[in-house]
């Protein structure tokens, strides 16, 4: 089954850290795309990080040198850490697996399985 479950969230002052997890089935995990995606209210879901099978790394500008991707292949779960937390990093984050298009990822957030979600409140 594809399942994805993030945990990790929850609030803290601005400056503070967070590492979010998300728990894939091996279904999910087995998938060439994964990444992390946050939606604030009134606002559009968007890319924050994202890694292929190969363990290559992409970023939204803003979070470069702030946030960190990464996946534990065999306990299934990929995390992000999150430091420099800014208020404008409040969001629902969400983890995403997507099986890609011959060797390529989605660019955008058009991935196929989701999690629910783990909400993300910062403070200042």
């Amino acid at each position: 089954q594809a399942q994805l479950v993030e945990s990790g969230g929850g609030s803290v002052q601005a400056g503070g850290s967070l590492r979010l997890s998300c728990a894939a089935s091996e279904y999910s995990y087995s998938m060439a795309c994964m990444g992390w995606f946050r939606q604030a209210p009134g606002k559009e879901r968007e890319v924050v990080a994202r890694i292929n099978s190969r363990g290559i790394t992409t970023y939204a500008n803003s979070m470069k040198g702030r946030f960190t991707i990464s996946k534990d292949n065999a306990k299934k779960t990929l995390y992000l850490q999150m430091n420099s937390l800014k208020s404008e990093d409040t969001a629902m984050y969400y983890c995403a697996a997507d099986r890609g298009i011959l060797t390529a990822c989605p660019r955008g957030t058009d991935y196929n399985y989701w999690g629910q979600g783990t909400q993300v409140t910062v403070s200042s």
